[in-house]
């Protein structure tokens, strides 16, 4: 099984930054990985994702703010969070569309979480 893990979550002040990273367990080549947050009551929302030939998508919400990049030879996509606003409090869960036994599936992180405080 392929396992995702990010880290480098915490808490901020509004306008400070963070920066999230997310790595696949094995070595094997994940086409797609992304990133995706869950504020409490809500509803789990795509934040930004990026293919293996490095375009990228990105919210709305987060567009000129978060920049997400990858490094293929580590299987590993970086997540630089600037501007943070309290809007931005979440736990954020990264996902890969990764190879396991010929097959590709979509593994997700167990999250880890942002605060953004006032």
């Amino acid at each position: 099984q392929v396992q995702v893990v990010e880290s480098g979550g915490g808490s901020v002040q509004a306008g400070g930054s963070l920066r999230l990273s997310c790595a696949a367990s094995r070595s094997t080549y994940c086409t797609y990985m992304g990133w995706y947050r869950q504020a409490p009551g809500k509803e789990r929302e795509f934040v930004s994702g990026i293919e293996a030939g490095g375009t990228t998508e990105y919210a709305d919400s987060v567009k000129g703010r978060f920049t997400l990049s990858r490094d293929n030879a580590t299987n590993t996509v970086y997540l630089q969070m600037n501007s943070l606003n309290p809007e931005d409090t979440a736990m954020y869960y990264c996902n890969g569309k990764c190879p396991y036994g010929g097959l590709y599936y979509i593994y997700w992180g167990q999250g880890t979480q942002v605060t953004v405080s006032s």
